[in-house]
């Protein structure tokens, strides 16, 4: 019997041996703070839940890795519905919040997670100071990442963040390459060609009542800037979003008007693009818009330079498409070798672990 425990003792101790010990893994965030795990992050929680669909594109199974998020900015109805059915234990992520600055440090430290994932608001957040000291004080690390606020400078940066902490490192490059490769294409051309840029109004959330939302720095700000545009919103509006009147946008008369809007606008009469919807929703939608008082006197819509575009390309690294038909729009002459309708199916064929199915963009000349 003092053989077979010799034996058995033995054999564990090969089998400890040779069985490599999970690396250790460490990653700078978007804030420059060092975050270093044990391993692979394989147990998360999401202190934005639309950050799933960027862990989507590095894993096939993301709803695996999370077990708790806050839904402050939920994932639109027609996506979760495409997680849901492909992945029924999405129903089992446990809430730890649903406010902006609401966030339950004591449900987060009771799913024992491995990492929470924090959009950068949150680190700026003096009223979340606290709970990120008491998730930290309990052994919980935290990494920042930033799909939204400045996406020019973030976007690759973060999703290779979380690469890194979730053991996808490779995904995560080959993404970077994919996207790299095609940004590169549209500003370079934009180098060497030196067009002028056009002065361009980004009405977000659009509706044509109490006209009209739009943005300053970072978010669409980057992306017409990225595809050519002069957002002529970044020189009034203090910060990230604001309000013009319509008084204001008639008298600048912009080369181009982009409408942002989603399915959270069809019940306040706006703009209905996005996964889930139909080409007939769509048009009536945008015909709706663009035929309203006031808008009738821009001179974009009058000439087939309006245009209306998905609100949730501001949080995800498919904005890739986006700046594509952006950068289409406003200069037509020379990208029109461009194809983002390719673009977004090969992030779905590549990347996406769900296919979506929808209008993304309308308008423009094609629609007249």
């Amino acid at each position: 019997m003092c053989f077979l425990r010799l034996f058995a003792l033995i054999g564990a101790c090969c089998l400890a041996l040779a069985t490599p010990l999970a690396a250790e893994v460490r990653a700078t965030d978007i804030t420059g703070r060092e975050v270093t795990l044990p391993a692979p992050a394989a147990r998360i929680v999401l202190a934005e839940a639309r950050h799933l669909t960027a862990l989507g594109l590095l894993h096939d199974d993301p709803v695996a890795l999370v077990a708790g998020w806050r839904e402050n900015k939920a994932l639109d109805p027609a996506t979760f519905a495409a997680y849901r059915a492909k992945f029924p234990a999405i129903d089992a992520i446990r809430s730890v919040g649903s406010g902006n600055r609401d966030l339950s440090v004591e449900s987060i430290i009771a799913l024992m997670p491995d990492l929470v994932v924090m959009p950068l608001a949150d680190a700026r957040d003096e009223t979340l100071a606290q709970a990120r000291r008491q998730i930290e004080a309990a052994g919980i690390p935290i990494a920042f990442v930033d799909f939204f606020s400045h996406p020019q400078e973030n976007t690759l940066p973060s999703l290779a963040i979380l690469g890194t902490l979730t053991g996808a490192e490779a995904r995560a490059a080959e993404f970077a390459a994919f996207y790299t490769e095609r940004l590169e294409r549209v500003t370079t051309r934009l180098a060497e060609a030196a067009p002028a840029r056009p002065d361009v109004f980004i009405h977000a959330h659009a509706v044509a009542s109490d006209c009209c939302a739009t943005v300053g720095e970072g978010i669409f700000n980057d992306f017409v800037a990225l595809a050519g545009g002069q957002n002529i919103g970044a020189a009034i509006v203090p910060g990230v979003v604001g309000k013009v009147s319509l008084e204001y946008l008639i008298s600048h008369d912009p080369a181009f008007y982009v409408a942002s809007g989603g399915l959270h606008m069809a019940g306040r009469g706006g703009l209905v693009l996005g996964a889930g919807v139909d080409a007939a929703q769509a048009e009536a939608s945008f015909a709706a818009l663009t035929g309203a008082p006031g808008m009738r006197a821009l001179g974009a819509v009058r000439e087939g330079r309006a245009v209306g575009v998905w609100h949730m390309f501001n949080d995800s690294p498919s904005h890739i498409a986006l700046i594509e038909y952006l950068a289409q729009t406003f200069h037509p002459d020379l990208f029109a070798d461009l194809n983002p309708e390719a673009t977004l199916a090969e992030i779905d064929a590549r990347f996406a672990p769900v296919d979506l199915t929808g209008i993304w963009w309308i308008g423009g000349p094609a629609d007249d």
